[in-house]
């Protein structure tokens, strides 16, 4: 079975991807070994194919981030990392390409920041708990893995979470498994104060976001 892995892109650099990613749904033990091979081989590359800005969803809303570690999950090239360690954060990454943790110390370089990244198969790791001010995950669906980031937030933390919904479905054809169903991410943190929220549609993509706070 395939499982697929989507990082935030633009409509044209989605559309290029779209037959190599991979997008982790929950219920896999272990990822396979062609996902690393896969995101190592993409990365090898200067360019960096996502860009080196944040989502825009992160920079509206930084001043709701409480100061302190944060868990970039799924953090690839490093761009959301990088932008919260120069933003005064003290930052790890987890991702499977080392490849592309290496691009995110150096950007993190020219930036003129500092980041600690591991080499993590999302689909076989235990988070710790009660650990992080700050989780983050963009455009990265494993259902599964949402319980304990929630649980590694100290309390008083916040996870940060975004990726496609339903609606992209009108402009891209894959497994509505792949994507947010209607309210879901409201709903996977209905135990958590909502900060900020939003499902965001602008013709060419289709997204869901939302800050969540732990009692």
């Amino acid at each position: 079975m395939n499982h697929f892995k989507i990082k935030p892109a633009r409509a044209a650099v989605v559309l290029f991807l779209a037959s190599v990613v991979l997008f982790s749904t929950s219920g896999a033990p272990f990822a396979s070994p062609r996902d690393k091979e896969r995101w190592d081989s993409k990365y090898e590359n200067e360019v960096y194919i996502f860009g080196t800005e944040p989502v825009r969803f992160l920079r509206e809303n930084l001043a709701l981030l409480p100061k302190g570690k944060v868990l970039d999950i799924a953090m690839g090239e490093g761009r959301n990392g990088v932008y919260l360690a120069a933003n005064g954060f003290e930052v790890e990454g987890i991702d499977i390409s080392e490849v592309g943790l290496n691009k995110a110390h150096k950007l993190a370089e020219q930036n003129g920041t500092k980041i600690t990244t591991r080499v993590v198969d999302l689909e076989n790791t235990q988070l710790p708990e009660s650990t992080y001010d700050v989780v983050l995950c963009t455009y990265y669906m494993q259902r599964d893995l949402v319980p304990q980031m929630k649980k590694a937030v100290k309390p008083g933390g916040v996870v940060v979470f975004e990726t496609y919904n339903a609606d992209y479905l009108k402009y891209r054809q894959f497994n509505p498994k792949w994507v947010l169903k209607d309210n879901e991410l409201l709903e996977m943190f209905r135990d958590f104060k909502i900060l900020r929220y939003q499902a965001y549609d602008d013709g060419t993509e289709a997204y869901s976001s939302i800050i969540a706070q732990r009692n």
